[in-house]
Formats: structure tokens, C-alpha cells, sequence
């Protein structure tokens, strides 16, 4: 098991006003919108969520780093738990040709807007049960998701996580913060956050879980 950073320097091109986020908007209600999923979180004004979830191959760099890291090759199954629009998932079968790709999304609305080449093998459901069976894929990821389980539900998620893939290839990455200024600017700019833990707390979990996989995280600097 390592930390290993695959998502910073796409996470860093993104410049934020953390402050404005708390005053230009009634932060409340817009995390209340934010967590119905809806086309509001993915394709609605950036206070919401993300602004506009477009397709632009930006997913790509870092298939192909997973793929590399992870030594994929065709034949093999890989597993996006909140895999959104699945636009990551697109990108694995142009890193790899031939691999099978399955995902998983709480998000009705982000499962009927996915990349048309890869809807057929998406589903909503939810990462506390997972709908495949033990030791079903050989690559597991997991982006961005896991920080949304309040702490009674996020062991099963990464527990979920654990069974259904095989060996080590398994990949986590969640929001978290190294010192004060970043909980900060966390705090001032989620939306749909409900697990709040540190780099050290977060790696506990995984071990309390008895994850056996690699994990990463972005933060809010």
C-alpha cells in the first residue's frame, strides 16, 4: 500500500476563491442542491457543483499513468466506484485496448448524460453495496467519492472496495488537508463533504478496513 498522486497536478490547474465561495452565496442551500446529484451539481452554475462537466480529455494523462502504475493490459476488468459521467473510464479503453470496463454512480442524472462509448456498462447504485461479485475486477478506482459517506457508512465503502477487486490494484483518492490553512479552505469550499479527516486519519481508516490497495488525495492549498 502507497500514496501515490495521480490527480494533483490536474486538481492544481483550478484556481479557487475559497472566501468567495462563503459570501457570494448562501453556502448552505447550495450544498443541499449540490447533494441531489442532479443536473445542477454536474452541468449547472459553478456555485452548485462543477459548472459544466463537459468532456474534454483531460482524463487521459491519468488513465494512462494508472495503466503504466498499475501494469493493465487488454482482457483486463476495471471498476470506477462514482465513476460520474464516466469519462475516466472512456479513457481507459484508449489507454488500453481491450480492457472491460464496468462503473458505478449514485447520480441518476450523471449515468444518462455518460460518455456515449461507455453507457452501456455503467449503473446507478451505491458504493456501501456494491453489485458484483468477490475478486471481480482486476483494477479498482475510486475519485472524489469516498469523502461524501458520513464515517457510518465509509468503512463498508472501502471495505466494498476491497472485495470486489483483486490483489493490491486498487486506487482511492478523497479530499483532505495537511495543516489548518487547507481544513480551512476545505471547509470553505465543499459541497457534498461528509467526511473530514486528515492524511493520517484517512490512512487509519484504510488500515481499519483492511484495504489493501493504494490511495491518494488533493488538497485545498
Amino acid at each position: 500500500m502507497a500514496n501515490v498522486d495521480f490527480i494533483g497536478p490536474l486538481h492544481n490547474r483550478t484556481k479557487r476563491d475559497y472566501v468567495g465561495r462563503v459570501v457570494q452565496y448562501d453556502k448552505a442551500n447550495c450544498s443541499e442542491i449540490a447533494k441531489k446529484y442532479g443536473q445542477d451539481y454536474w452541468d449547472g452554475e459553478r456555485q452548485y457543483g462543477y459548472g459544466g462537466y463537459k468532456y474534454d480529455g483531460r482524463w487521459l494523462a491519468i488513465a494512462e499513468a494508472m495503466a503504466k502504475h498499475y501494469g493493465l493490459k487488454a482482457g483486463d476488468r476495471i471498476l470506477d466506484v462514482g465513476c460520474g459521467k464516466g469519462f475516466l473510464l472512456h479513457e481507459f479503453t484508449r489507454a488500453v485496448p481491450g480492457v472491460h470496463v464496468e462503473g458505478l454512480d449514485i447520480s441518476d442524472y450523471a449515468i444518462a448524460n455518460a460518455k456515449e462509448e461507455v453507457k452501456p456498462f455503467l449503473k446507478v447504485g451505491n458504493a456501501v453495496s456494491l453489485p458484483y461479485a468477490d475478486k471481480s475486477f482486476d483494477f479498482v478506482v475510486s475519485l472524489g467519492t469516498l469523502h461524501n459517506f458520513p464515517i457510518s457508512q465509509l468503512y463498508d465503502a472501502v471495505r466494498e472496495i476491497e472485495r470486489v477487486g483483486k490483489g493490491t490494484r486498487k486506487y482511492i483518492m478523497v479530499e483532505s488537508w495537511r495543516n489548518e490553512r487547507e481544513r480551512m479552505n476545505l471547509l470553505y469550499w465543499q459541497l457534498t463533504c461528509e467526511s473530514f479527516h486528515d492524511v493520517k486519519n484517512w490512512e487509519w481508516i484504510y488500515k481499519q478496513s483492511g484495504y489493501q490497495g493504494d490511495w491518494g488525495f488533493i488538497f485545498f492549498e
